[in-house]
């Protein structure tokens, strides 16, 4: 008998590739909690991988090969590939490739920079999740359209609130007539709310990426929406419905919200104005205008966006050189 068989242990032993019975040693140490089941059945996952790519390059070799040739006959093929399936097996105990390591690093929570498994999700049931997000996407929708809603029907045509599907689009030729345009705009409503009128701009700019992401309808119509706006129950004008990224317990997603339409800027500043000033939840925000770091970050605590950054990223635009040069 081989001596190198009988120093190995039973996980070792279960990497000869056609011995059933190892496979089964290596499941019972699965369940009972041995922490090396982990390693070598991640090894072995390795060796699979590493037989595929074998198994195609074999695969390559024979449209070449002699048919004739006795190198090619269906015995000797299979003997070479319960050959290559060992050695497959054997380059991945090795670490050659280093796939196993990373397949332990993740699932057995080791290292830092590696998210374990349980964390991304529970199981594999796709169909539960696919079901959920059908669900809210169900009840966005019907939220959004609430003009079918049977308390709507009394109220005249020209009333009800319309919705409709919209997209994102430049809505200036550039950062320069974004500032230009908008400043004179801004001093009018940031002196109403106390606040530096740069400041506000540099939250619009964040908003609109500088004009360049601007709220645009079907029919290519302008939204004037600078601040994000999110259209309740209790706006009376029209909504558009657009693709925004959100944040939940700190993942970022995309969601399909309805979104404010005004008639022009100055509309939407007031607008601004007008929500931060008379909501409850904001208004720490307002008693910290006159620091424009503050303000932002009260207003970041009182949930006005799901990004845990906005604040510092709307400071971020307001320092910048890039802004400062373009102001009059």
């Amino acid at each position: 008998m081989d001596q190198t068989l009988l120093t190995q242990s039973p996980l070792e032993a279960s990497r000869n590739a056609n011995d059933i019975k190892g496979l089964d040693t290596l499941r019972q140490a699965a369940q009972s909690g041995d922490k090396a089941a982990l390693e070598e059945a991640a090894k072995q996952f390795e060796a699979i991988f590493v037989q595929m790519m074998l198994k195609s390059m074999r695969k390559a070799q024979d449209v070449l090969a002699d048919k004739d040739s006795t190198t090619n006959s269906e015995q000797v093929k299979f003997y070479r590939d319960m050959h290559d399936q060992q050695l497959a097996t054997d380059l991945s105990s090795n670490g050659s490739i280093g796939l196993a390591d990373i397949i332990v690093r993740q699932l057995g929570q080791l290292g830092d920079g590696y998210m374990p498994a349980g964390v991304i999700r529970d199981d594999g049931n796709l169909s539960s999740i696919n079901r959920q997000s059908i669900n809210q996407t169900q009840i966005a929708q019907s939220t959004v359209l609430g003009d079918l809603n049977p308390s709507n029907q009394g109220r005249d045509l020209d009333q009800q609130v319309k919705s409709s599907n919209a997209f994102k689009s430049p809505g200036f030729t550039d950062a320069q007539a974004f500032v230009e345009q908008l400043y004179p705009i801004a001093q009018q409503a940031a002196e109403t709310l106390g606040l530096d009128p740069k400041a506000l701009l540099a939250q619009a700019a964040l908003e609109t990426g500088w004009g360049k992401h601007m709220i645009h309808n079907v029919d290519g119509e302008n939204s004037h929406n600078l601040f994000g706006i999110k259209a309740n129950r209790s706006w009376q004008g029209d909504r558009a419905l657009v693709d925004t990224l959100e944040f939940e317990q700190g993942i970022a997603s995309t969601k399909k919200q309805p979104f404010k339409v005004y008639e022009n800027f100055s509309e939407a500043m007031k607008d601004y104005v007008n929500l931060v000033q008379q909501s409850p939840r904001y208004e720490e925000a307002v008693k910290n205008t006159q620091s424009p770091k503050n303000y932002f970050s009260e207003l970041q605590k009182a949930g006005y966006a799901t990004d845990p950054e906005y604040a510092n990223k709307v400071i971020s635009v307001f320092e910048s050189p890039q802004f400062k040069q373009y102001l009059p």
